[in-house]
Parts: C-alpha cells; structure tokens; sequence
C-alpha cells in the first residue's frame, strides 16, 4: 500500500525528500505528524505536505497513515498540482473506511469554489454525502452548490438549491437575490421583483439591486420607477453600467412622452460595444421629431440602414415627414417609399404610398414612371377618398413627364379620368412630340383629332397651325396652306406665339407651290412686320427669289438689297441674284459689273463657279470671245470638280468653232465627251463635233473617233425619245406606280442613254418616298457622282441622308464632305457639316468635330434642334481633351435650347459640375429636374441617381445615400456598369455606417 501511494505522489510532483528532513528523522512519528497538521493550518501547505510524506513512509498506525495521505492529497489541491485531484481520488479508494472521506469531498469542493472555479468544486460538491452534514454544513453546502450551478449557467438546478436556503438567516439575502436574477434573466420581471423585495441585506440593496429592478420598472412598463431607480444608481455605476441606466432612463421618459427629457440621457448611451443600433436612433429622432426639431431628427433617422421591421418603417415614415418639413422633397420621396415598402403596418402603407405618389408627381421619380406610381396607388386602395385626386395626378403625370403617348393611350381607354379639355391638350402635345421625331403622318393624324376636338379654342388653333407645319414637311404644300388659313380665320390665332411666323410659312407653302406672286405677298408681309433676325433675312431672301422666278427683277433687286444690309451669311447669294436679275433686265454692264464685284467680294463662295460661268456666257453674247474664254478658263482651273466644268468646256468649244478655231473647238469637245460620259454635254459636244469634221471633210476621223466612246451606239434615238416619253408622262401626271415602270424600263433599254442620269434621279425619288432607300442609293449615288446641276445637289444630299440614317458614317463622310463643297442650297451645306461634325466625332477626331461645330453654328436660319447639337458636339468634344470649361459652357447652352437625350444629357453634366463646386444641393436638385422632365432617357437617369448618391454621402446622409444606391442597384440592370459602381459606393458606405451602427451587415450590399 505504501509503495503504490508513494508512486502517487511522485506523479503529484510532490516533494520525497524536503526540506529539514535530516533533523526529523529520527524524532518521534507523533510528534513530526503534530508538526505537519500545524504547518497546514498555519496554511504552509507545502512544508506540511513534506512532512505528512515522512510520517506516511513510517508510521505503522493505520489511523495516523490515513490521515496523512489525506493531508497530502488536500495540499496538493491547494498548491494546484499536477494529479492533485487524483491522490485524492486514491485517497478515497485506499481509505474507504476513513471519517475524513467525506470531509475530503467537502473540504475540496470548498476550496475550487472560494477560488472561483465552479466546475471543479460542482464535481466534488455531487460527491458530498449530505445526510452526514451538520445543519450549517448543510446550509453552506445548499448555498455553494446553487451558485456554482448558477456560475456555470445551469439555473435551474441552481434554483432547486438556493431555494432551500432563501430563508437562511447568513445566506437568505444572497439567495433570493440569485434567485430574484435568474427570475430576471427569464423575463419573469414580477417574480424577480418578489425577491429582490424580500431582501434585507443593506450592503446587498445597495450595491447590487438598483440597476436590475430599474430595468425591471422599465421592462414591466413602470418608467417613473425605473428613472427612480436609475437615477439613484447613477452616481455609483461604472462606465459600462452607466450607459445602461442612461439607456433606461431615456427610453422611460420616452414611453412617458417626456421627450425633451429623453434626449439628454438617449445621447449618454454609449451602445453595445461602441455601436447602436436602429432601434437606438429611432428613439432619439423620434425625440427630436416630437419637439419640431426636424434637423436633427433628420441626422438620427437617416442613420437607420437596412432595416427590416416596424421600427424601421416608422422610423422611415417620420423621416419622411421632417424632410417634408424642410423642404427636401426629393429626400422625402425616398423615405415614403421605404416606409410604403414595408409590410409591418397598413395604415402607414397607405398614408406612404399616397405622399409617394403625390411627391412623384409634383417633383418626378428617377427610379420609376410616375404614372407607374399613381397606377399603383389606385389599384391598391380603389375605394380611397384620395381616388379621383389621384386619377387627375395621373393623366397631368404623362404630361409632366412628357409621355403623350401613355397619356393618349389612358385617356382613350378611361375617358372619364379627364376633360375634353385635357384630351385635345395632350393630343396637340403628342403631336408636336411626334413632329419633332420626325414622324409626320402619324402627327398630321394627332394634330386632326386635337383640331376636331373644339374643347379650348387656343389649342384648336394651335392644333391647325401645326398641322400645317406638318403637312408641309410632307410636302403636301395644298393641305398645308389650307391648314394655315384655317389657323389665320381662328378667333385666337392673334394672340398666339404661332401667328408671328404664319406668314413665313404660308409664303414657303406658295413658293413651293410655285405661286411665286401669294409667296411675295406673304414674304413680304412677314420682312415687314418680323424682328431683325435669320428668319427676317431668310424671308428677304426668299421675297427676293418670288420676284425674280416670277420675272419681276426690280422688285427682286430691291428685295436681295434688304438681305445685303442685314449682314446675312448669305450675302454671297443675295449679291448673285441681283447680278443675274440685272442680266434679265438686260443690263449686261450691271450684271458684269455685279458678278464681278461678288468674285472679288466672296472669294470662297459655293457659288463662284457660277458667277465665272455667268460672266463668260455673258461676254461670249457680247462677241467679246477673249473675255470670255478667260472667265471660262478660270472656272476649269479653280473649280475642277464643280459641275459646271462639262458646260463651260461646251461653251468654250462653241466659241471656239463660230470663231473657226475648229482644232481648239474639237480638243474642247474631245475633252467633253472623255471626261463625261453619262452627261448630256457629252452627247452635244459628239453632235456639233460631227459638224466640224463634216465641215473639215473629215469623217472617217470622225468615225474613228466615235467608236472609242461608250456612250454613242447605234441605237435608234427616236426610240430612245420615245421611251423616256413614255415615263415622263405619268411623272409629270403625278402617276407613280406608271412613272416607276416606264423609267425602270427606260434605264433598262438605255442605260447609257441621253436622258439616264434623269432617269435614275426620277426614279430614285419614287424609290425613296417608296421607304425603298436602299434601292434608291445607288441610283442616287450614281446621279451624285455625275455631279449635274440641281439634281446632282438633291442627290448627293439623299446620298448622304441614306448613308447616315443607316448609320454607315465612315462611307458617308466623303460624300458629306463634296456636298458640303458644291452645294448651292444653304440647308443643305449645313446639314452636310452637321452630319461631318457627328461623324469626326465617331472618329474620334475630336478637333475637327469643333472645327465643324462652329461652321454649323455660324450657319443662318439654325433650328434650335441642329443648335443644341452642335453644342453638344462641341461639349463631348472638349471634354474629351479635358478643355472642362468649354464643356461646361457648351452643355449650359445645350440645356436653354436642347429637347430629349441632348438635353438630359446637358443637365446631368450641370450636375457633375455642381457637384465639383461643392453646391450638393444645387446639384441634387438638377438631379430632380434630370429625374422630373427626363425619365425617358433612362441612362441619364440613373448616372445623375450616382451623383445624387455620392452628394448625400458627402452630407452625411447615409439613408439617402444607401436608399438610392439600392434603387440603382434594382432597376437599372440595363446598365451593369452603372449598377457596378452603384455596388462598388453602397459597400463604401455600409462598411464605415457599421462602425457605429450593430443593425448594419456590410456584407449585405443588395
């Protein structure tokens, strides 16, 4: 038995051989075990265990041998041993029959739990025999057994325990106490407060129970105990205890409807860990609400992100309402929407959904149609008293966002949602939306059904007069006149905006009618009345060209003198018709004269080839051939690829041959028919070269030379005439489908043929009104590349239009560029350089795009449409080589003419630049007017929603700054970029909210 206990105590790691165990060897065992058992009272645990383990080795009492290896087994427990609990677990086994075997289960339990190690002393507590236990054994056994358990967070056997001892008169306080918490812990708030009652133990009272039973007031709903209770523990609380009773306190005033009192002790809260949450921030801006002080409410609510409950509705809702209070209407929009999302109270739903719908409409909605917002209202709450506000807001809704269309749609399948009032307003708006699109038969049939409608006799006017607009874009020239007429006989049409430019318009209707005396009458009317302008100057012009076409050349003089005085872009033209209206009058010396000083005067002009070509008819009519052959031959040299080039070579042959330079003639003619084939000059200058060799007695030269050329077969030319007749017939009858098939059949006998370039210009036209443009192309290209006269312009033009509408730019641009060269018609060269300005910045060549911008600019007679264009070019441009005031200017200008995407575009840059001056708040409300007029152009959209974002997080307005970014997120994943960085910023922003906020996952960024 020794033996196998000393090897215990060697695993114990117990001393066998101490200190002073030389001078004890050999004294009396009794008196070395007296020693030891006074070393361990005296608490000298390793000293008296050395001593134990000498009497142990050598005493032979079995007694003595028992109680030693007990003492060492309880010194190895209090010294914290390796295998204390071990020895006396042998101890138990060894010396079953001890009386100090349960004193050994007790005596170590004792010791793990004064030491605070529950666990240990619970296992040798479960191993105490009880009923051996004296009354107070037995008391302070219940005692240590119910709190260990409760330390070890086993309340309900802790319960069993202390209960037995809650009547004790040393350990009752303490146990109803424990008992009162673990009630506490359970939310049985009423039992815990029985207990902490029963307790007299002042110490107790005061130290430990204040801040539980304030919890408990508070918890149990009685708030004016719990600032009683609170508030005494206050003072002696530490740091982590205080922030709970400020909490206390705060909410009690709060429940009380005390808010001004809550505020203090709310704002003393230190949060759990350092954080809140979003209940915590509610409570304080409810606070604030309740007592007017809307701005900071504001800061504590707009703290609450991502939250999923009834208080984070209403907390939205009362958001809401303290942006509403100051006017930050768009802010208020995004909280009612919150607060209308969610589903914890009905009544709040729909009061949220109602101000949402009502903000939608006054302000606009960026996330979605605002008709789609008032729909939503009336089909979840039909029977609401709001109902026919709501259906008005719904139609007024299409038209402040400029859906006609929609609102077309709504009032022709829900006629009582609005008056006939209303119906031919947004009929005549459909219209013009239309007619600036562009799509002219559809807005001709609006413009009808808005001029029938009769309900305000101001839009029944304004609906005539536009319908003449778009009859004339049409071209159908009759209908428009009469449609303008209908306007001028209209009560209303006075005082109306339109009736200022009528007589222009109808003057353009005549004179496309080719009734040039009503066109005059009309021009001059408006030259007379309008203000100094391009429109003034082009009506001059215009009056200038009725009188000359209808062969009054003075008052056409005198009509191209007024255009000349207004400094008119188009000095060049007025200066050459009053040149050529001097030849009418047969003053050849005026009209020299004329053309002469316009050479001088406009250098560049497009139509200086005609001027050379005039001067040298002029003079070839006068017998002055030299003069004549020198303007001519300045005109081949100077403007090589003008059209005119075929028809002075011919006139320079002519002159020639009268004058018998028949070699000089010839090699004029040669060069006619070498170089221009397709045109008619060519088969003239074959003709009258005929009659030189004929006249030269040289035929077979002729014959010779003839066979070399393409053009000239052996056909029958009466058949030839006989064919193009048979298409010109129906052409001039105005029978289409006839003059299609008779040129179709004319190119395909003769495509060579005297008349083809005619012929495919003609039938290009059928083709192209036909939407056949495709076909059309190459018959105009063909015409275009010929390059003769009027029709070479038109088809050039068409050329171009076909290539850009397909949106085939690189092949358009040479062709652009030619037009932009040669042509005669003003309109035309603009659109020319309009459409080179797109182009070169497709082509990314950012400094021809402003070169050309600022030629369309200068134009006369821009539309504002071709205008803002411009700008925009020259804005996209400069921002592209980093010139950022020049954009900044150019897009300023952009938003006072531009109309659809050029104009959301502009005031999404007057945003960002807004944004870059630090006015946040001027660049969210440009954000508002993006959002308001422009919801159509969704991209814009949701780039100005990003900026709107970034300025509410630079405001520190994180629910503004989240809430959006989430609606980015959601409903524009058209634009995986946009909702990239929408991703990319509402991370961001999550990540440093959790700082102080427990309610917010950053990890959730959906």
């Amino acid at each position: 038995m020794r033996i196998k206990y000393t090897a215990l105590l060697a695993l114990a790691g117990v001393w066998t051989a101490g200190f002073g165990q030389a001078s004890l060897l050999h004294t009396h065992p009794d008196k070395t075990y007296r020693e030891a058992l006074a070393l361990y009272n005296n608490k000298q645990y390793q000293a008296s265990q050395t001593l134990f383990e000498t009497v142990l080795a050598e005493t032979s009492d079995p007694e003595v041998e028992a109680n030693s290896a007990y003492y060492i087994a309880n010194a190895a427990v209090r010294l914290n041993q390796v295998g204390a609990d071990r020895l006396m677990e042998d101890f138990v086994d060894q010396y079953p029959t001890s009386v100090r075997r349960n004193a050994a289960f007790m005596d170590v339990a004792d010791y793990y739990f004064e030491n605070g190690r529950y666990p240990n002393a619970l296992k040798w507590y479960r191993r105490v025999e009880t009923y051996s236990l004296s009354r107070k054994e037995r008391e302070r056994y219940d005692f240590n057994m119910g709190y260990a358990l409760f330390s070890s967070n086993k309340p309900g056997e802790a319960e069993r325990y202390l209960q037995r001892v809650s009547n004790s008169q040393q350990y009752g306080s303490q146990a109803k106490y424990y008992l009162g918490y673990i009630a506490y812990q359970q939310d049985d708030y009423e039992g815990a407060n029985a207990r902490f009652d029963q307790i007299t133990d002042p110490q107790l009272l005061e130290e430990k129970l204040s801040y539980y039973q304030a919890d408990m007031n508070f918890k149990l709903g009685q708030f004016e105990q719990a600032i009683a209770q609170a508030q005494k523990q206050l003072p002696k609380s530490d740091r982590r205890e205080a922030s709970e009773l400020n909490k206390i306190i705060g909410e009690s005033y709060f429940n009380l409807g005390q808010y001004a009192e809550a505020v203090p002790y709310l704002e003393q809260y230190k949060g759990k860990r350092g954080r809140w949450s979003n209940t915590d921030y509610y409570l304080l801006g409810y606070s604030f609400y309740k007592q007017g002080d809307y701005a900071s409410a504001v800061q504590q609510f707009n703290k609450i992100i991502g939250g999923e409950d009834a208080v984070a509705q209403n907390a939205y809702y009362h958001l809401a309402e303290c942006y509403l209070n100051l006017e930050k209407k768009q802010e208020a929009l995004n909280a009612f929407r919150n607060a209308w999302s969610m589903p914890f109270s009905e009544e709040i739903r729909r009061d949220a959904l109602l101000n949402y719908a009502r903000l939608s409409y006054e302000i606009g909605n960026p996330y979605e149609p605002v008709p789609g917002v008032l729909g939503t209202f009336l089909r979840e709450y039909p029977d609401s008293e709001y109902k026919t506000e709501i259906q008005e807001l719904l139609v007024d809704s299409y038209i402040t966002s400029r859906n006609f269309r929609g609102a077309m749609e709504l009032l022709e399948d829900n006629p009582r949602y609005a008056s006939p009032a209303t119906y031919q307003k947004v009929a005549f708006y459909l219209g013009v939306e239309l007619f600036l699109e562009e799509d002219y038969q559809e807005a001709l049939s609006i413009f009808d059904k808005a001029a029938r409608s009769g309900a305000d006799l101001v839009f029944t006017a304004r609906a005539l007069y536009w319908k003449g607009e778009t009859a004339y874009a049409l071209g159908d020239y009759e209908q428009a006149l009469g449609a303008f007429q209908a306007f001028r006989n209209a009560g209303q049409a006075r005082n109306l905006e339109e009736f200022g430019q009528l007589d222009y318009q109808m003057g353009y209707a005549h004179f496309k009618l080719k009734q040039y005396g009503p066109a005059a009458e009309r021009f001059s009317a408006y030259a007379a009345s309008a203000a100094p302008g391009p429109r003034k100057t082009d009506a001059q012009m215009r009056l200038g060209d009725s009188y000359f076409v209808g062969s009054r050349y003075r008052q056409a003089i005198e009509a191209y003198d007024m255009a000349l005085s207004s400094g008119s872009s188009e000095r060049d033209y007025a200066a050459y018709q009053k040149a050529m209206s001097y030849g009418f009058l047969g003053q050849e010396d005026n009209k020299r004269e004329g053309l002469s000083t316009f050479i001088g005067r406009f250098p560049a002009s497009s139509l200086k080839d005609d001027a050379l070509f005039e001067l040298g008819g002029s003079y070839a009519n006068g017998g002055q051939d030299a003069q004549a052959v020198g303007f001519l031959d300045r005109l081949i040299a100077e403007h090589p690829k003008s059209p005119l080039v075929a028809s002075a070579l011919m006139r320079k042959g002519l002159i020639y041959y009268n004058s018998g330079r028949n070699n000089e003639a010839l090699e004029a003619f040669k060069t006619v028919a070498a170089n221009y084939p397709g045109r008619p000059e060519a088969v003239q200058a074959v003709n009258t070269a005929r009659l030189i060799y004929v006249d030269m007695g040289q035929v077979d030269q002729y014959a010779s030379w003839v066979r070399g050329l393409d053009f000239v077969e052996i056909t029958d030319s009466e058949l030839e005439a006989a064919a193009y007749e048979a298409a010109d017939k129906p052409w001039v009858e105005g029978n289409t489908d006839a003059a299609r098939r008779g040129l179709e059949k004319y190119l395909q006998q003769f495509p060579a043929g005297v008349n083809h370039l005619e012929a495919r210009f003609r039938l290009a036209q059928l083709y192209y009104a036909d939407n056949r443009a495709g076909e059309a192309l190459e018959l105009y290209r063909t015409v275009a590349d010929a390059g003769s006269g009027e029709s070479g312009e038109q088809a050039l033009t068409r050329v171009c239009e076909i290539l850009v509408s397909r949106g085939e730019t690189r092949e358009a641009l040479p062709y652009l560029e030619r037009l932009e060269a040669t042509a005669d018609i003003p309109q035309n060269r603009t659109f020319a350089q309009s459409n080179l300005m797109k182009g070169y910045y497709e082509g990314g060549d950012y400094p021809r795009t402003l070169a050309y911008a600022e030629k369309v600019l200068a134009s006369p007679s821009l539309d504002d449409r071709i205008r803002s264009d411009a700008q925009v070019m020259i804005a996209r441009s400069a921002w592209q080589t980093s010139d950022f005031d020049r954009a900044r200017t150019a897009y300023a200008r952009v938003s006072e003419i531009g109309t659809g995407a050029v104009a959301a575009e502009a005031l999404y840059y007057e945003a960002y630049f807004k944004r870059q001056d630090g006015a946040l708040e001027a660049s969210n409300a440009a954000v508002q007017r993006l959002a308001r007029d422009f919801s159509a152009y969704r991209e814009w959209g949701g780039k100005g929603l990003l900026l709107m974002a970034r300025n509410f997080d630079d405001m520190e307005d994180a629910f503004q700054a989240t809430y959006i970014l989430e609606n980015v997120i959601s409903n524009f994943s058209a634009y995986p970029d946009l909702v990239g960085e929408a991703r990319t910023e509402l991370a961001a922003i999550k990540a440093r909210a959790s700082e102080n906020n427990a309610s917010v996952n950053p990890q959730d960024n959906e």
